[in-house]
């Protein structure tokens, strides 16, 4: 048996509000966009910031998430990057790289710019797909912290 890993690990700042759309079988599906920006001295020594646009999406989300991943707020985002392509209206085949969300952390609370303990988990993500996920969230962790 081959060994891979396909893992991600971001903390960035919303680009956008989470869209939330549902699935013929009731499936929330949550996209949203994720910024992360890389500071670095250039040839001339001065600081140069490259800000990375990172498309995430999300299943099942509780309905605290669905209200708090507004644009601007800063989370920590782990899950799987993944490739898929699609036909635009214009009949244009598209490509798409994204990041299939296994865990959401906010890293500031509503007002304060402090986490406050609530994570989303998918814990079956590995096994669903992203066309008919068999995915559920978990706000509660086994964590002894």
């Amino acid at each position: 048996m081959a060994f891979s890993l396909n893992k991600i690990m971001l903390i960035g700042n919303l680009g956008r509000d989470a869209e939330i759309r549902f699935t013929t079988n009731n499936v929330s599906v949550s996209n949203f966009t994720l910024a992360t920006t890389n500071s670095y001295k250039g040839k001339d020594g001065n600081w140069v910031n490259e800000t990375t646009w990172h498309n995430v999406v999300a299943f099942n989300l509780s309905d605290y998430f669905k209200e708090n991943l507004k644009k601007g707020k800063k989370v920590y985002v782990e899950g799987r990057l993944t490739k898929r392509d699609y036909t635009d209206k214009d009949g244009i085949k598209r490509y798409s790289t994204e990041v299939v969300s296994e865990r959401i952390i906010p890293l500031e609370a509503s007002g304060s710019g402090e986490g406050n303990g609530i994570s989303y988990t998918d814990e079956s993500s590995s096994s669903g797909s992203v066309n008919e996920p068999d995915v559920h969230a978990d706000e509660n962790n086994d964590l002894p912290f």
